[in-house]
């Protein structure tokens, strides 16, 4: 009887043991998953200080810290026309202490060869916003609408230049769309590269260039001023932060384009990280705190899940590659 009772125990322990087992490789009970996050975060611009994906960058950073109560340090990885930043999101360790503020450049990048790395490379967690190009001049330009300057360009092409991101990036396609639904080759307005929307205005205020096709909240600070006029706004609806700039559409251009971020991690992330850090990130985006940053700054939110984003990633790297031959970008 009491060897019967032993035997029936350990069949018991052996079932206990099995399930247990079954649970952790689900990930239910998972140390890893439990245990995350116990030091600090490092989380990777790939664009310059004081340009929209810093400044998104660093509110996420800041507010993931209380949602993850670790601290989470931002690093800008510029160059390359943003290949370097992603390049290190993508082939950084997958272990949830490094992720990326992942922006619409990873979906075009690759089509240029500038890098090899794409979309594919990294894991989606969510996109957390989303702003159109504005095309913006001086405000002492001899152009006072958006009429004006595209009379200018129809009438003597290749006289003006035009920054606001790298060689390719998207405010070049932004641009060289805007120049191909108008009728005109993409050498209408010569491409000045630059390190991001920051410097390209700088360039913008010196005289160096004569337009920028950035967002509207990248330059808004010099719109207040009265130093920046936009013309026009690459979007299907007007800007309930900026009502009086006319769209595209509502002139009778058929062209939007926009910059999209979203956060990412390295593939081969644990999905118990990855759900961590979207279910972290989605508290944030309906944040009062983050609402209240995004609006005073005029940046757009715009939230997409792991699977959502993954979804549109993959979308935009098709659409923009074809964009990007039909405009002459690329070959």
């Amino acid at each position: 009887m009491v060897l019967k009772e032993i035997v029936v125990q350990r069949k018991n322990l052996i079932t206990l043991a099995a399930a247990t087992a079954m649970l952790v490789g689900f990930g239910l009970g998972s140390a890893s998953a439990v245990d995350y996050p116990k030091r600090p975060i490092t989380m990777i611009c790939p664009w310059g200080a004081g340009g929209g994906t810093d400044a998104v960058s660093r509110i996420l950073a800041t507010l993931l810290k209380t949602q993850l109560r670790v601290p989470v340090n931002v690093v800008n990885r510029t160059g390359g026309s943003g290949a370097i930043g992603h390049t290190a999101m993508a082939t950084a360790k997958p272990d949830g202490y490094t992720v990326g503020l992942a922006t619409v450049e990873i979906t075009m990048m690759h089509w240029m060869g500038l890098t090899k790395v794409t979309y594919r490379d990294m894991t989606a967690v969510c996109m957390v916003n989303s702003d159109p190009a504005g095309i913006n001049v001086r405000s002492d330009a001899a152009w006072k609408t958006y009429k004006d300057l595209e009379r200018s360009v129809r009438e003597t092409p290749g006289n003006f230049t035009a920054s606001g991101t790298g060689q390719g990036g998207i405010w070049h396609l932004a641009m060289a769309g805007w120049l191909r639904a108008i009728g005109m080759p993409p050498t209408a307005v010569k491409w000045i590269p630059s390190k991001g929307a920051a410097p390209a205005l700088q360039d913008l205020m010196a005289g160096g260039i004569d337009m920028s096709t950035c967002s509207l909240p990248e330059a808004a600070t010099l719109i207040e001023a009265g130093r920046i006029r936009p013309l026009a706004l690459m979007a299907d609806k007007r800007d309930p932060l900026f009502p009086d700039v006319s769209t595209l559409k509502d002139i009778g251009v058929n062209w939007s384009c926009g910059a999209w971020r979203g956060v990412v991690v390295p593939n081969g992330t644990p999905p118990q990280i990855v759900d961590i850090l979207e279910k972290a990130i989605k508290k944030i985006v309906d944040s009062e705190d983050f609402k209240k940053f995004m609006k005073n700054r005029g940046y757009g939110i715009r939230w997409m899940d792991s699977k959502s984003f993954a979804k549109a990633m993959a979308e935009a790297d098709e659409t923009n590659g074809q964009i990007m031959k039909t405009a002459g970008i690329i070959k």
